[in-house]
């Protein structure tokens, strides 16, 4: 077996979210199949410390957070053969061209859309349950609510009903297939996915008007992109049926802020946003006091034990690199700039 030797460059992000308990096990793992260069992650590789150790790196971990691996950096990383991202999109550490200068990147991104996915479909079972008006309802009434006799507008319950995502990315897919199973129709709007992919996950492609008009719920799940951004507006909340749900766990700008403002001014529609434009939101956004939207602060995404699912992912296939098998996480540069 190849022992690569290995440097890990730190994020303060990524510092925040790590867990402590599996901190150990990931260095002695590590370590048991590598050349650790530095006992611990190294906040700046320009600085005068990490200089002496660039000309050995062969295999370089980041994470969220962490300073981007410029041109400069990689033409003194010579021996670079692997990049392993301990987070989800590696857009934010590298550019497609330290991407394809003849290293291979692995990102966690797989193991980081399911607490995502998991987090859409929570919000989208409560919500047509209705239990945010329930727990309103019952906080007003309380002890003399008449749960049988109360009657809202429109339909209550999962069965039946139809949920529209906007973009076919991993999360998007897991969303779908989760779906399913409680009986609720998917619709999809991709131009990338075939009919016949869109099937094979559980859900119906259409175009967005009617996804638009026929869901009870939409959840974005595009990468923010030149064509993405900005591109939920005035008069795609227009289109949404009274009483929808939007959900964005995706990226703030894919939805233009000032056309937000309005759409939920009158309590037609409904958001939960874990992602905001600009995030976070300043303290006198109208937004914080609407009772129809829920905010939360980018935290769909892995912590906690969530975290260690996405290092285990990421050093399963440093050590199939160490071994010469083949990757499974590899970052394809063949679509790079139609991925988040």
């Amino acid at each position: 077996m190849q022992r690569s030797s290995l440097i890990q460059l730190a994020g303060p992000q990524f510092d925040i979210h790590f867990p402590a308990s599996c901190r150990a096990e990931t260095v002695a793992r590590l370590a048991s199949v590598t050349n650790l260069l530095h006992p611990d992650p190294i906040a700046d590789l320009h600085s005068a410390g990490a200089a002496p150790l660039l000309s050995e790196v062969e295999v370089l971990v980041t994470g969220w957070g962490s300073l981007a691996v410029d041109a400069e950096l990689r033409r003194r990383m010579p021996r670079l053969k692997l990049i392993a991202h301990l987070a989800g999109t590696v857009k934010g550490v590298l550019t497609q061209d330290v991407a394809g200068s003849g290293i291979k990147v692995v990102s966690a991104a797989e193991a980081n859309a399911r607490p995502v996915a998991e987090f859409t479909l929570a919000h989208i079972l409560l919500h047509m349950k209705r239990v945010p008006e329930w727990q309103r309802l019952y906080r007003a009434e309380r002890a003399a609510i008449q749960t049988r006799s109360t009657a809202f507008a429109g339909p209550v319950g999962n069965s039946g009903r139809t949920v529209g995502i906007v973009g076919a990315s991993r999360i998007g897919r897991r969303v779908a297939e989760d779906l399913r199973r409680h009986q609720i129709a998917v619709l999809l709007h991709d131009p990338f996915v075939s009919a016949e992919d869109a099937a094979s996950f559980g859900a119906r492609k259409v175009e967005m008007d009617e996804l638009l008009g026929q869901s009870d719920v939409v959840s974005l799940h595009q990468p923010l992109l030149p064509s993405t951004e900005c591109s939920f507006g005035t008069a795609e909340f227009a289109r949404m049926r009274d009483g929808a749900l939007l959900i964005n766990t995706a990226r703030g700008r894919i939805i233009d802020a000032d056309a937000l403002e309005m759409a939920m001014s009158d309590g037609r529609l409904r958001a939960v946003l874990d992602v905001t434009d600009p995030e976070p939101l300043p303290d006198d956004s109208p937004l914080w006091d609407m009772p129809n939207v829920t905010l939360t602060p980018h935290v769909a995404g892995s912590f906690g034990c969530e975290v260690c699912e996405m290092t285990d992912l990421v050093l399963g296939d440093i050590e199939r690199f160490t071994r010469g098998a083949p990757l499974q996480h590899e970052v394809r540069l063949d679509n790079w700039e139609r991925v988040a």
